[in-house]
C-alpha cells in the first residue's frame, strides 16, 4: 500500500477502520456479480458496498438495512467502478518522443524513429526507468491488470526480457504485469531469432507469445511456425493485426484458419486489426465469422489507431482507423479497448488512463446509444482473456479494489477528466500523485 487511511479527494475522508461501507454508490450492472439489483437507463445500479479487512463482504441494494459495525461514507449516487485492465501497452517505448519524435505522425515515421532510438538507447536502465514510469501512472489511474508487448529483436531480447521479469515481480500485488514478445512475422522464418526469443520468454515471460502479422508471402508459414511453438510450449497468443488502411491487409483472417487448422485450444487476442473496418460487407461478415469460430478476442486501440491511420499531410483524415468493433461483438466475438502507447512516435500523447480510454473510445466508435454494458471493455472481458479472475469485477469475496468517482451518469462521468477520483487497493486508498515527466529528463539527452 502506499498511504495508509485515511486520504481525501472529492470525498470526504474515506473511514479508516479495516470495516466500513461505501452507501449509494452506482456501478455498471454488468460488472457487479451480486443478485436482486435493477439498474437505470444507463446501466447502472445503485448500491451499497460493505468492506472489511480489504475485501468485499457483500453488494446490497442502496438502502439495505445491514448490521456492520464501522463507519459509513454516502457516495451521494457516484459512480464505482473495479480497477480496470489494460489488455495492450508497449512501457518499453514509452515516453521516448522528447528525443525520437515521429517526424510526420505517419506509421513508418513511427517505425522508423522508434527503430533508431532502440538501436541507440534501450539499455536496461533506460527500459527500466520509462517501464517503471508507465507503471506508477497506470496504478495512479487506477489500473490493476496491464499487458505489454516487448520488442524482441536482436539484442533487444536479453536487455528487455529480464526487466520485464524483476518488474513483474516488484509489482505483484499492485499491478498484475504480463508480457507478450514483438516481432515482425517475417522474423519467425528466422530458427536463430525463434530459438533466442522461446529461451527468453520461458525464462522470464509468463505463458505468451506473439508478433506482428502483415500480408507477406510466407505469411501461412510463419504462422504454422508461431502456432506450433505456442503448441509445444503451452503458451496463449497475441498477434498485432493488419495496422493500416488498405483493405488488401487481411491477416486476421488468415490467424483464424491457422488457428482452427491447428486446432489451438489457447487463448489469442488480436490486437488493432484496422483494415477489417475496410472491408465489402460479406468479406467483413467472412472474416468475422471465422474470429469467432477461432475463438479469437478483439482488442482495439482507438486513441492510437485515430492518431496514425488514415494521415496524409495536407488532407483532413477520412476515417477513424478503429475496426469494426460493433460488428466483432454482435457476432459473439469478445471485444475490449486498450491504451496502446504513450507518449512515443507511435502515439504522441496518453498516460495509461483507462477511464481516458473509455471515454474517448465511446466518442470515437460511438459506444453510446448501443447498449449499457461496454464498461466490459476496458474490465471484464480483458480480464477473462488476460486469465486474470476475479478482476475487472465487484464481487463478494473479492478484493476491494475500487475507483471512486463524485460522477453519477455516463455523460457526467465522459464530460470531464475524473482527476478527483479515489483509488482503493485492498480497501485503502492509494496516493494518486503522477511522476512528474523531469525524472525521465536524463534520459532525454538526445533530444533537441
Amino acid at each position: 500500500m502506499e498511504t495508509p487511511f485515511p486520504v481525501t479527494t472529492g470525498f470526504a475522508a474515506i473511514p479508516a477502520s479495516a470495516s466500513y461501507r461505501l452507501t449509494g454508490a452506482r456501478a455498471p450492472l454488468c460488472l457487479v456479480e451480486a443478485g436482486g439489483l435493477g439498474a437505470d437507463r444507463d446501466g447502472l445500479s445503485l448500491i451499497d458496498i460493505a468492506v472489511e479487512d480489504g475485501r468485499i463482504v457483500s453488494i446490497l441494494p442502496a438502502g439495505t438495512e445491514v448490521l456492520q459495525d464501522g463507519p459509513a461514507l454516502d457516495l451521494d449516487g457516484g459512480i464505482v467502478l473495479p480497477r480496470l485492465v489494460d489488455a495492450h501497452v508497449h512501457l518499453d517505448k514509452g515516453h521516448i518522443w522528447p528525443r525520437s519524435p515521429n517526424p510526420d505522425g505517419s506509421f513508418m515515421g513511427a517505425l522508423d524513429s522508434v527503430g533508431a532510438d532502440r538501436e541507440a538507447n534501450w539499455s536496461a536502465q533506460d527500459v527500466r526507468a520509462r517501464m517503471e514510469f508507465g507503471l506508477r501512472c497506470a496504478f495512479a489511474h487506477g489500473t490493476a491488470a496491464l499487458r505489454t508487448h516487448i520488442d524482441s529483436l536482436g539484442k533487444q531480447i536479453g536487455i528487455s526480457w529480464p526487466v520485464v521479469a524483476e518488474l513483474r515481480a516488484e509489482w505483484a500485488g499492485r499491478i498484475a504485469l504480463q508480457a507478450s514478445p514483438l516481432f515482425g512475422i517475417e522474423c519467425a522464418l528466422d530458427p536463430v531469432h525463434l530459438r533466442d526469443l522461446v529461451a527468453a520468454v520461458k525464462a522470464h515471460g509468463d505463458g505468451l507469445f506473439g508478433c506482428v502479422t502483415y500480408m507477406i508471402p510466407e505469411l501461412d508459414q510463419a504462422l504454422d511456425i508461431v502456432f506450433r511453438i505456442a503448441i509445444e510450449n503451452g503458451f496463449d497468443l497475441d498477434f498485432h493485426v493488419d495496422e493500416s488502411n488498405d483493405p488488401a491487409a487481411r491477416s486476421l483472417e488468415r490467424i483464424a484458419e491457422a488457428a482452427l487448422r491447428h486446432r489451438f485450444t489457447g487463448r489469442i487476442l488480436a490486437g488493432h486489426c484496422c483494415s477489417l473496418a475496410l472491408q465489402q460487407p460479406e468479406d467483413e461478415a467472412r472474416i468475422i465469422a471465422k474470429v469467432l469460430e477461432a475463438g479469437i478476442a478483439v482488442v482495439s486501440l482507438p486513441m492510437c489507431n485515430m492518431y496514425l491511420q488514415d494521415r496524409a499531410a495536407g488532407r483532413t483524415p477520412r476515417w477513424r482507423g478503429v475496426t469494426a468493433l460493433h460488428e466483432l461483438k454482435a457476432a459473439g466475438v469478445p471485444v475490449m479497448i486498450a491504451s496502446d502507447n504513450t507518449r512515443d512516435p507511435f502515439y504522441a500523447y496518453g498516460d495509461l488512463d483507462l477511464v481516458e480510454v473509455l471515454r474517448e473510445g465511446t466518442r470515437m466508435l460511438q459506444l453510446d446509444h448501443s447498449g449499457t454494458d461496454w464498461s466490459e471493455t476496458i474490465a471484464r472481458t480483458p480480464a477473462a482473456i488476460m486469465g486474470e479472475e476475479g478482476r475487472g469485477v465487484l464481487a463478494a469475496g473479492g478484493p476491494a479494489d475500487l475507483i471512486l468517482t463524485r460522477a453519477r451518469s455516463w455523460t457526467e462521468l465522459f464530460a470531464r477528466p475524473q482527476a478527483d477520483r479515489t483509488v482503493l487497493v485492498e480497501g485503502e486508498a492509494i496516493d494518486r500523485s503522477l511522476p512528474d515527466y523531469r525524472e525521465l529528463d536524463h534520459l532525454m539527452a538526445s533530444a533537441t
